[in-house]
């Protein structure tokens, strides 16, 4: 079983997280924490594997809980659960370390869908730990890695000029939506519409995306992607 400590200012919205994590196969909740101090806390006393985060905490934010754990080495993996939606507050959790972002409110199946991909990139990281120095291979740190982003790595054989890191970046943030146009895509990530849409457009090439054109009352249909 995967231990959850889930952790929301609302004492309702905690509660019904809690149901949610129960309701889902593989894992259950050892506690609740309705502050950010209380989660550092029982972070300590726990010893979660998981937490659900909320952003807005009463004393700080959680993504100053995510950065305090960080700092103080605490490898335990983290869920963003937020109704934040903020360019700024998906780049700290990406580069944070968070494993996931599902905004508020969602239903059941949304967070087990999340909740899946995190007990998958835990077993993975669990199998490369026991391996010796030196042992894991190119394919292995791959699985790895794309395990730890709730999905498939992007493809190896990027065009020039794009890095595998922003791809990540720029794949998660359109995971994280619906559908997602260049320029929201670049104001997530931190990127010109020109320079996320080149992205956007790889990951269509390698049917790792797809577009929908989306027609207006004047000038040229919007470009809409959506993750595959």
């Amino acid at each position: 079983m995967i231990r959850v400590l889930v952790v929301d200012d609302d004492f309702m919205v905690a509660r019904i997280h809690t149901r949610f994590v129960e309701q889902t196969d593989g894992f259950e909740v050892v506690g609740t924490a309705h502050t950010g101090a209380d989660a550092l806390r029982l972070v300590e006393e726990l010893t979660p594997d998981l937490l659900l985060l909320d952003v807005h905490l009463p004393d700080q934010s959680g993504l100053d809980v995510l950065s305090r754990l960080r700092a103080a080495g605490h490898r335990v993996a983290v869920v963003m659960v937020t109704a934040e939606r903020g360019a700024d507050a998906v780049r700290a959790a990406l580069h944070g370390g968070a494993m996931q972002y599902l905004v508020k409110p969602f239903e059941q199946a949304d967070l087990a869908d999340r909740l899946h991909h995190v007990a998958a990139a835990l077993g993975v990281l669990g199998a490369l730990g026991g391996l010796d120095e030196g042992q894991a291979d190119q394919a292995v740190i791959d699985q790895a890695f794309g395990a730890v982003a709730g999905r498939g790595a992007p493809a190896a054989a990027l065009p020039k000029g794009l890095s595998r890191e922003t791809a990540e970046l720029v794949l998660s943030a359109m995971r994280e939506r619906t559908e997602i146009s260049a320029s929201e895509a670049g104001e997530l990530v931190g990127l010109s519409r020109v320079t996320a849409r080149r992205y956007l457009e790889h990951f269509v090439d390698t049917a790792a995306a797809e577009v929908r054109l989306q027609y207006g009352t004047a000038g040229r249909p919007a470009r809409r992607y959506r993750a595959r």
